[in-house]
């Protein structure tokens, strides 16, 4: 079950990566719980997909430097990773874009069920971000 779990976090990323949103999708549970950061809670793939449309619009993200991290049940995982990215278009109550280039730290926990993804809570410094667009 460790093997597809990484397996599984390793595909998600990847997906990201190359802006493949049907993978990334499918990665998901019907009913996944996404923690945004600093903000609140949405559910259902449905939510998921348009704060992805939300994200792609404004910004352009690579993950890099995964290092993932798995609890004793396996159905619980963590990771840590640098963000790189470019702030594209001006996102709601932020700051405005002007091509703003940033590279963060960050992480995510996410709980694991039937082969996929149930929830995904991402962390990283909102501070240290609008000081890099700034």
């Amino acid at each position: 079950m460790l093997e597809a779990h990484r397996k599984l976090l390793e595909t998600y990323y990847a997906a990201f990566n190359r802006e493949d949103w049907p993978t990334f999708l499918s990665l998901l549970t019907d009913d996944v719980v996404h923690d945004l950061n600093q903000s609140h809670r949405e559910q259902g793939r449905d939510a998921f997909a348009a704060f992805m449309r939300r994200m792609t619009r404004c910004y352009r993200e690579q993950i890099v430097d995964i290092t993932l991290l798995f609890g004793e049940d396996r159905n619980r995982a963590a990771a840590e990773y640098t963000v790189t990215g470019t702030y594209l278009q001006t996102d709601e109550g932020l700051p405005e874009a002007s091509g703003q280039t940033y590279t963060l730290p960050g992480g995510a926990f996410f709980e694991l069920r039937d082969g996929r993804i149930a929830r995904v809570s991402n962390y990283y410094n909102l501070q240290d971000w609008l000081r890099q667009i700034a």
